[in-house]
């Protein structure tokens, strides 16, 4: 089984729904965990959106990166351009992957908006996590 580990910078969001979704959808095949460099706790708006589609995210810590210093991960992914330029370097035994997205977290306005903000990711990372880990995804054969 190989490990996923998800870096983003503040580990309440997008790296938080991209380990529930990996975990919910292809967790038979990846052990998954997030990270992230200035840990801040999970966003409630992430924990409502994921409990939308059945991905229950309240049992979910914002760990430190440095969790992590000394495990070795198959496969780890930075899901945001900040953790990408500012996380420290964390080797992966097979692959190194960046993907960013947008922070929902930054989104201003009201609960409405913030909500469709979220929404708006989940959504994006689950299409991503489909076409990278599923079983016709660039790392199926991984």
């Amino acid at each position: 089984m190989n490990t996923v580990l998800f870096v983003c910078t503040h580990n309440s969001s997008r790296s938080q729904m991209a380990e529930g979704l990996l975990r919910d959808r292809y967790g038979d095949r990846y052990e998954v965990h997030s990270a992230g460099t200035e840990p801040g706790g999970v966003n409630p708006f992430a924990v409502a959106v994921m409990d939308e589609v059945g991905i229950d995210l309240s049992n979910h810590t914002s760990d430190h990166v440095d969790a992590y210093a000394d495990t070795t991960h198959d496969i780890v992914v930075t899901v945001c351009d900040d953790a990408a330029e500012n996380c420290p370097y964390i080797p992966a035994r097979k692959q190194n992957l960046h993907r960013g997205f947008e922070d929902p977290s930054a989104v201003t306005g009201t609960d409405n908006e913030k909500r469709e903000a979220f929404r708006r990711i989940r959504d994006e990372l689950a299409g991503w996590i489909d076409a990278t880990f599923g079983p016709n995804g660039s790392l199926a054969s991984e």
